[in-house]
């Protein structure tokens, strides 16, 4: 399974999914309240990308604002600004544009295969630009940002980059601002275009927000969250030391914003030491943000165990955690667990993720090995 970066696309758009209209002047679909929560969404991530389209059209600064977030990514080890990362066919790009010139940022081009010796004579003193494919792969982009330290990859579009991501899988949540008016006009580039998407009548989105800000609406969607963060999960759990007589699990404790809390594996401190105990330990019990948090374990928690008094279903129902998502059950082999019926017992939500389950199962193969 191929790493990649945590990745929320953002668009504002009107009624009629119009990003922009067809006038020289671009059209503003925020208010300043709104500008200021994407301004808080950007401080929050390592890197931004725009299509060379958008950088051509907008000409976009894409830094923080204000002074304060980027005081406090300071203070935190982070630059002021997130990478700024963009996707050409052509290489056609001005270096005089304010995505190179604005801030201090580091700046990444992935340029499709042939023209990416075009995209290096004219941005070489300006950006890194990296070989992307031909046509541009964006699963190679991807690995490639995630090996570069970016966690979490806020996209910001246009059209035709929300298209690509959207149709291939690559996005965990969604933001959309729809604004209180139509555009209509037919020529007006749109939030997506044409495409096989993942997300339809049989397969929807889930809806984790609906905010209202002034007139616009605001509404925050999970897609392929649960997928990536038990995928994390289960490369947590690779790092436990391997036990005859005990299951190899990772854990990763998420917020309500699809922001990592904490994380961790077995026998990770303490050679009794449970997935879901070591993510637990790493947070202060009045910490608010478990009230409304997600739970990512590759294994069923535990109802019953010798090591310590307390089960890990236990421990999760009182800390408040209403949500839990898991990879597979735990088989029989050491205990009867019954963890996810006592989760759901008092209100707890779980999710299985059957389409993981091999893969956290095949961490644990030699539990299972006959003579």
């Amino acid at each position: 399974m191929a790493e990649r970066p945590y990745v929320v696309a953002s668009a504002a758009m009107s009624v009629d999914g119009c990003l922009d209209d067809t006038t020289p002047e671009r059209l503003l679909l925020s208010d300043a309240a709104d500008f200021d929560r994407v301004d808080e969404v950007r401080s929050g991530c390592d890197a931004i990308l725009v299509g060379a389209e958008t950088i051509r059209r907008d000409n976009p600064r894409l830094v923080v604002r204000s002074d304060l977030r980027r005081q406090a990514r300071l203070e935190s080890g982070r630059p002021a600004d997130p990478v700024k990362v963009t996707l050409t066919a052509s290489g056609e790009l001005d270096p005089g544009a304010r995505f190179f010139a604005a801030g201090e940022s580091d700046k990444v081009v992935y340029a499709a295969g042939g023209s990416a010796g075009t995209a290096r004579e004219r941005l070489g003193d300006v950006a890194t630009v990296v070989d992307g494919g031909d046509p541009l792969d964006l699963e190679v982009v991807l690995a490639d940002l995630r090996r570069r330290g970016v966690r979490r990859l806020l996209v910001e579009g246009g059209g035709r980059v929300h298209t690509a991501f959207l149709t291939a899988g690559f996005v965990d949540e969604l933001h959309l601002v729809v604004a209180p008016f139509f555009v209509g006009d037919a020529d007006a580039p749109r939030f997506v275009g044409d495409g096989a998407f993942p997300y339809h009548p049989g397969h929807p989105m889930r809806l984790a927000d609906v905010r209202r800000i002034g007139d616009l609406a605001f509404l925050r969607y999970v897609l392929a969250a649960d997928h990536y963060w038990l995928a994390e999960a289960i490369e947590e759990s690779r790092r436990c030391p391997v036990s005859p007589s005990a299951y190899s699990v990772g854990a990763v404790l998420v917020d309500v914003e699809g922001r990592e809390i904490s994380r961790g594996y077995s026998r990770e401190a303490d050679p009794r030491d449970h997935a879901e105990e070591a993510v637990l330990a790493k947070v202060a019990d009045d910490d608010p943000r478990l009230r409304t948090a997600t739970l990512y374990s590759t294994l069923e928690p535990c109802s019953a165990r010798a090591s310590r008094p307390r089960p890990c279903a236990e421990l999760v129902i009182a800390a408040g955690i209403p949500r839990v998502v898991i990879a597979w059950r735990e088989p029989d082999l050491f205990v009867d667990c019954h963890g996810v019926e006592d989760l759901r017992a008092v209100g707890v939500e779980v999710v299985e993720k059957p389409e993981l389950a091999s893969e956290a199962r095949s961490v644990n193969a030699h539990l299972f090995r006959t003579a």
